[in-house]
C-alpha cells in the first residue's frame, strides 16, 4: 500500500499542484474576499486535471497490471485526494490568520475566515468528495460526470453558505459580526466538519470499493 501511494504521489500528482495550494492560498490576503473560491479551486483546477492525466496515461490499465487489489487502488488514489484537500485547506488557513491581523477592522460582506467558516469548508469538501468518488469508480476511467456533479454541489453549498449568511441575522453575526469571536461556537464548528468529512469520505471510500469490484480492468 505504501508503494502505491508513493507512486501515486509521485507519477499520479504533477508537482504543480503541490504549488498551487501557495498561489490560490495567497487569494486569502485580499480584504474581504469571495474565501469559499479559494478551496473550491481545488475542484475546479486540481480534481479534474488529476483525473485527466490518469485517463491520458492510461493509469487504471498500468495500476492494474501491479501486484494490488483493487481495494488497494481506490485506497492510494482517495488517500491521495484527501491529502491534497488538507494540504489546500492548512495553507489557506494560514493565509486566513494572516488575513486577519492585517485587518482586523475589516467589515465583511461575505464570510470571515474563522474557524467556524473552514468547518463548513470541511464539510463543503465532504460532499464533493462523496459524489465524486462514488461516481468516479462506477467506471474509474471516465470522470466528467463525476467532476461536474460534485462541482455543482460544492457550489450550490457555498452559494447557499453566502445567501443564509445575507438572509439570516444569526448567521451574519456569527460569521460576519461580533459572533466571529465565540471562539468555543466557531471551534465547535470547526470539529463538526471535520467529523463529517471524514464520516462522508469514509463512506465514499467503500461505495467505491464495491463499485470498483465489477469493473474490469
Amino acid at each position: 500500500m505504501y508503494n502505491l501511494l508513493m507512486k501515486e504521489l509521485k507519477l499520479g500528482v504533477s508537482p504543480f499542484f503541490y504549488i498551487l495550494p501557495f498561489l490560490t492560498g495567497a487569494l486569502m490576503l485580499i480584504p474581504g474576499w469571495l474565501y469559499f473560491l479559494v478551496v473550491l479551486y481545488f475542484c475546479f483546477l486540481t480534481v479534474p486535471n488529476m483525473f485527466a492525466g490518469y485517463k491520458s496515461q492510461n493509469d487504471l490499465i498500468f495500476t492494474g497490471m501491479l501486484p494490488v487489489t483493487k481495494r488497494d487502488i481506490v485506497k492510494a488514489k482517495v488517500s491521495v485526494i484527501v491529502i491534497l484537500e488538507l494540504i489546500h485547506i492548512v495553507v489557506a488557513m494560514l493565509y486566513g490568520m494572516i488575513t486577519i491581523r492585517l485587518y482586523p477592522d475589516l467589515t465583511y460582506y461575505f464570510f470571515k475566515p474563522t474557524l467556524g467558516f473552514w468547518g463548513l469548508c470541511f464539510v463543503m469538501l465532504a460532499i464533493f468528495n462523496i459524489i465524486l468518488i462514488s461516481m468516479y469508480y462506477k467506471t474509474a476511467f471516465k470522470y466528467g460526470a463525476a467532476t461536474v456533479a460534485s462541482i455543482t454541489a460544492v457550489m450550490l453549498f457555498a452559494g447557499g453558505a453566502e445567501w443564509l449568511g445575507i438572509q439570516n441575522s444569526y448567521v451574519y453575526d456569527l460569521f460576519k459580526g461580533t459572533g466571529t469571536d465565540r471562539l468555543g461556537t466557531h471551534l465547535s464548528i470547526l470539529i463538526m466538519g471535520i467529523g463529517i468529512f471524514a464520516i462522508f469520505t469514509i463512506i465514499a471510500y467503500h461505495i467505491a470499493i464495491k463499485r470498483f469490484e465489477k469493473v474490469e480492468i
